[in-house]
């Protein structure tokens, strides 16, 4: 059968002045009926490549319509073997000019309704087969010449241990029409060392023959190039060679290999080099394959090759303008898909449906009655359907894409070879198609949790990003979009220990979706997803932990909001992942209570039986009730009150169990002290209003038994003894260990200052206050708490002598002019840092402090109230008459709102926050901090307080 009489018009003429050319060019010489030309005018009116195949090469043209088509693909194939034996210049044009040949062969043999879609791949296959033996061959004949082979014992098989494993649509045998070729390589070690020259390793050598083998087929030339070759089916292809050893290979596959892995093994087989050992080694995967017993998770895990695929409905209205008919809804792969889950899940007990066909494994399916008989004809009707408009987009221009022109001029092209006369019919049969796939495949495993997203598919299987994940993930807010989906994919390679294991990478299969949804609920999905990657890959072990969010989603996404939101948690969640443990907690959200954490505190660092010892226990435990307070801020479980009084509360459990190990460290290096010692707090630890990023300020105060009392080993007097005992616990609470910090010590708020001992004399303080203390120190002092004491007694007679100190009698006047002194000085010398300056902005905590403290101060003697806390002074105060009660109300407001908002800032942003720059997401957290709706209202509100705490400030400070 003569091609030229056998071909068909495959549609209309769309451009006949293009035809008209066509057949100038090529010339009347060939003989060629007017029946022929008739079929050749619709092609190359629509294509550009195959129109300038023919016009570089007529004779070739008229030699191919000529011939039998099958001799002629049988007689291109011997021809490709002969390339073999050439020298590697004649084989690169020769192999391109054989290809060139077989597009044009196959090319008219479809269009002109000869061959079937099983004889075009099936010839186009074939070639890629061929093309690699004989460019293995002249490679090898190469490495024989350069004395790095020795021998070449079978032309066959010249390289033993070497092959090529064919995978994808060339395994299959259903290469496309302008594809490339999936192939991974692998070698034998000691099979290839037997052919290597001495000093020659066999890692080398396969490194050397997989280059070569690829760069022949693969570079262009003036004729064009044979296939491109990809390698990235291998193992691991960002850590592994491009050649890997087969041992290597066996153990990634049985111990990291993915379930879409095995899902590409079924189509895999051997197609070049040492086709035995390419066999042998594809045997010792089908236990891999092929699984006879499969859990409910890896069933899910396979499922999720499916689930992955946004189940969106392909509409009527849709257009097929720019529709990716492999991988667009509706597409090829979904028919693929469709397929090859089942075969995993079903073929380890079924030898029959382990075909690495589409088509007859889909028949298989259908005959075991696992897909019913329409559903498998429909599928196969698409996929035949779809195969062929596939082919006809890649022959306009020989490009590798499986997308349907955007133009519609450029689209009647396909149209016209797919046999169309009017687009919109074409068109209408793409969307037909595409909808009736898409139906089919939303069939299958229709119960099953979803992992899509409502913004598009999220596919992360195989080595290449999914143009529809991509875009999904830009429509979710990544701005690089291609880094997160390569990322995940690494994860999914088992790259880190969370997924190293097969259960971990299914358990994050269905965790990936549901975190790129809650990075995307936080407004700031790229910080929020780069601070899980440090989370995440700092994991020992993740199942225990994925298990826990996928059963508690609200927590997961909680955890995903902090991370995003409180860079400190976020740190402590990279550097230490095991303190999200304590969220396993069924309390953890109940209101913070510190007291039974104290014995147990007590109880770890008496264990430790060392200084350094305490410090780490002590800086564990407070890393996790720190971690819980701050994510009960984050949640807003917690109030700003209550945040406070915790946070303080944990430095008081710190300061507890640190003290007595500071002075038995006092002890041993100086002998015993006949005296008492107690450490004070002050500042925002001594109001109980702490917030995630607060120092400590403390005063150490002591009483010898007898003022000439010294050491009983070092002879040091009072002062010297508790200086040590003091610099211990400062080192204590302060100094970085492998458990981090605590806090920051400040102990400039003592009596003199940084002038004076750093620990004060009992006497001392009484002395000092009584006299030289100025304004300010007094009015830091009514924040002053005994927080501990070598003894009771001790501790109450602390609490009298500050005390004591406070209800002396201050002139009020005189106190209030200091009072606005200090203000007016501090307003010069440390301005407002900007609106989001709560502490020193007119009207801020500095201000309503000033006032309660000022109040206290001059009431004190008179029996007035004493409160170490802002908010319990200013409501004492009130209670018992002594300000104005707007006053006094306007500054509680004030101070209640800037707590409530300080304590979520300290915890998220640290210190100078900026949350207009924030996220939308976390502003809206700090409007829910504030009581109000909107961040907008927030800012209204802020100001409005703030005004009238700076007017009450003014009112009730008085000069």
């Amino acid at each position: 059968m003569r091609l030229g009489d056998a071909i068909k018009p495959c549609g209309p003429v769309i451009d006949a002045k293009a035809a008209a050319r066509a057949r100038v060019a090529i010339g009347e010489g060939l003989g060629l009926t007017e029946a022929t030309w008739a079929a050749l005018d619709p092609v190359f009116a629509a294509s550009p490549y195959l129109t300038s195949l023919a016009r570089r090469n007529p004779a070739r043209l008229g030699s191919l319509l000529a011939d039998d088509p099958t001799a002629r693909l049988e007689d291109l194939l011997a021809r490709t073997l002969t390339v073999s034996r050439g020298l590697p210049g004649e084989a690169e044009g020769g192999l391109r000019r054989l290809k060139q040949e077989l597009h044009l062969l196959t090319a008219l043999a479809d269009l002109g309704g000869v061959w079937d879609l099983d004889q075009v791949t099936g010839a186009l296959t074939r070639f890629a087969d061929a093309a690699l033996g004989a460019s293995l061959a002249v490679v090898a004949r190469q490495e024989l010449a350069e004395g790095r082979l020795i021998r070449i014992a079978d032309p066959d098989n010249p390289v033993p241990g070497w092959f090529c494993i064919a995978m994808g649509k060339q395994g299959a045998h259903e290469l496309n029409y302008s594809s490339d070729i999936d192939v991974s390589i692998f070698f034998d070690p000691e099979a290839l060392q037997g052919v290597t020259a001495p000093g020659v390793e066999p890692l080398t050598m396969a490194l050397r023959l997989t280059q070569r083998v690829s760069d022949l087929m693969q570079a262009r030339t003036a004729d064009g190039y044979v296939f491109r070759v990809d390698l990235r089916l291998r193992p691991d292809p960002s850590s592994t060679p491009l050649a890997v050893p087969v041992p290597a290979a066996l153990e990634y596959y049985e111990s990291v290999g993915q379930n879409w892995e095995r899902a590409a093994f079924i189509k895999a087989r051997a197609c070049g080099g040492d086709l035995a050992a390419g066999q042998a080694f594809l045997d010792e995967l089908i236990p891999y394959i092929w699984r006879r017993n499969l859990d409910f998770a890896a069933i899910a895990d396979i499922h999720a090759i499916k689930r992955q695929i946004h189940a969106h409905k392909v509409d009527e209205r849709v257009s097929a303008a720019g529709v990716d008919v492999k991988l667009g809804r509706g597409g090829i792969r979904e028919i693929e898909f469709y397929v090859q889950t089942q075969q995993l899940i079903l073929g380890g007990r079924h030898l029959e449906l382990r075909s690495n066909r589409t088509l007859d494994a889909l028949g298989a399916l259908a005959a075991a009655g696992h897909v019913s008989a329409a559903a498998a004809g429909q599928m196969s009707e698409a996929y035949i359907w779809l195969r062929a408009v596939e082919h006809r987009i890649q022959m306009i221009a020989d490009e590798q894409t499986h997308r349907l022109p955007e133009s519609a001029t450029d689209r009647r092209r396909v149209a016209a070879l797919a046999g169309y006369d009017q687009l919109r019919g074409f068109d209408q049969a793409v969307t037909r198609t595409l909808r009736t796939v898409n139906a089919r495949y939303g069939e299958l495993f229709a119960e099953a949790e979803q992992l899509s997203s409502r913004f598009g598919s999220l596919v992360f299987t195989g080595v290449d990003d999914d143009p529809e994940t991509l875009a999904t993930l830009s429509r979710m807010g990544f701005p690089d979009p291609m880094r997160v989906s390569q990322t995940i994919r690494a994860w999914h390679h088992g790259r880190v220990s969370a997924t190293r294991t097969e259960r971990g990478r299914e358990l994050f299969t269905r965790l990936a979706p549901r975190l790129l949804e809650a990075a995307h609920a936080t407004g700031a999905p790229e910080i929020a997803f780069r601070r899980f990657g440090d989370f995440f890959e700092g994991l020992a072990s993740g199942v225990q932990l994925q298990s826990l969010f996928l059963a508690q989603p609200r927590l997961f996404e909680l955890v995903v909001q902090v991370l995003a939101f409180a860079p400190r948690l976020a740190s402590t969640l990279a550097r230490r992942p095991a303190a999200i443990d304590a969220m396993l907690d069924p309390e953890f959200f109940d209101q913070v209570d510190i007291a039974p954490e104290r014995e147990h505190m007590a109880r770890e660092v008496r264990a430790t039986g060392s200084f350094e010892g305490a410090m780490d226990v002590v800086r564990r435990l407070h890393r996790e009730q720190a971690f819980r307070i701050g994510v009960q801020v984050m949640s807003g479980s917690s109030s700003a009150g209550a945040a406070g009084r915790a946070f303080a509360e944990l430095a008081d459990l710190c300061i507890e169990a640190l003290a007595p190990v500071a002075l038995a460290e006092a002890v041993r290096l100086g002998g015993d002290f006949p005296g008492e010692v107690a450490v004070v707090a002050l500042g925002k630890c001594g109001s109980r209003e702490m917030s995630a990023t607060s120092d400590l300020d403390l005063m150490t105060l002591y009483r010898a038994a007898d003022p000439t009392a010294t050491s009983s080993f070092k002879g040091w007097d009072g002062s010297s003894f508790y200086s040590r005992f003091t610099q211990r616990l400062i080192a204590a609470l302060s100094s970085p260990t492998t458990e981090g910090q605590l806090y920051d010590v400040d102990m400039q708020l003592r009596p003199s200052g940084t002038k004076g001992p750093v620990a004060v004399s009992f006497a001392a303080f009484a002395d000092y206050y009584q006299g030289e203390a100025e304004t300010w120190e007094l009015l830091a002092l009514t924040r002053a708490r005994v927080v501990w004491a070598s003894s009771d007694a001790f501790a109450d007679a602390a609490a009298g002598a500050i005390e004591a100190a406070l209800r002396r009698h201050h002139d009020p006047s005189r106190t209030a002019a200091d009072v606005r002194e200090m203000r007016d000085l501090l307003e010069a010398e440390r301005p407002p840092k900007g609106d989001w300056d709560l502490k020193l902005s007119p009207g801020g905590l500095v201000d309503i402090e000033f006032t309660a403290q000022f109040l206290q101060l001059v009431h004190a003697d008179r029996g007035g109230p004493l409160s170490p806390n802002t908010s319990a002074a200013l409501d004492a105060l009130g209670a018992a008459g002594l300000a104005d009660p707007q006053a006094l109300d306007a500054l509680s407001t004030a101070w209640r709102l800037q707590q409530d908002l300080i304590q979520l800032l300290k915890v998220a942003l640290g210190d100078d926050p900026q949350p207009d720059d924030e996220p939308k997401a976390f502003q809206a957290l700090l409007a829910r901090a504030g009581g109000v709706r909107s961040y907008r209202a927030l800012r209204s509100r802020l100001t409005g307080a703030r005004s009238a705490a700076r007017a009450a400030h003014l009112a009730l400070v008085k000069v």
